[in-house]
């Protein structure tokens, strides 16, 4: 069976944690890119900008899951690692969490940042509110007006998500379906002979 499901945030969530006199300030961010990464640092290090340490993690994509890890200058593996391990543990992707660092004068160790990091990452996603949503494949369809009324009705049938129509000289529409389905709506467009059916975004 085809697994057409994922697990996201859809609004920023925030948490705490605090350990001999250091401050955690954690942050849960939903993504879409990669590039948009550096400009919510940027804003957190303007709102904390007498912090130490801006460390985080991201996981992007659905199908094939991206990700990345960051110290920033903490201990290699102490921070940006624990905070993938819950984004991991909580199962979400396209959600980013930075978690912000003061220093509050006496060293943690290695087992100490971790288990801070870990557990200010733990929070901003507890406090989240996670949805399960649908993996889709948006298609494009050309046909002519002959074929008009039969594509529609095929659209409506099968109850597919019609996202954009232009109707001008020949005709095309962009229509998604959940992954789960894509073979069979291929199969059934590829039996309106005229139709030019193409797979635009997965």
């Amino acid at each position: 069976m085809i697994n057409d499901k994922y697990n996201t945030i859809e609004k920023e969530s925030r948490g705490y944690f605090k350990d001999k006199g250091s401050k955690f300030y954690s942050y849960a961010f939903p993504l879409q890119t990669e590039e948009k990464v550096k400009e919510i640092i940027a804003q957190l290090k303007k709102e904390h900008h007498s912090a130490r340490h801006y460390c985080y993690a991201w996981r992007l994509g659905t199908d094939s899951i991206r990700y990345r890890a960051n110290d920033d200058g903490e201990p290699s593996s102490t921070a940006g690692k624990p905070i993938l391990g819950q984004l991991l543990s909580f199962d979400v992707t396209n959600t980013l969490v930075i978690v912000v660092r003061y220093f509050g004068g006496t060293l943690l160790g290695v087992s100490g940042l971790i288990n801070a990091y870990k557990n200010a990452a733990t929070n901003a996603l507890t406090n989240a509110e996670i949805k399960n949503k649908l993996i889709k494949i948006r298609y494009k369809i050309s046909f002519t007006y002959n074929e008009l009324n039969d594509v529609m009705h095929l659209l409506k049938q099968q109850d597919y998500t019609i996202i954009e129509t232009d109707f001008k000289e020949s005709c095309s529409l962009i229509f998604s379906v959940r992954k789960s389905e894509a073979e069979n709506a291929e199969r059934l467009f590829s039996e309106l002979y005229k139709v030019h059916l193409k797979v635009i975004e997965k």
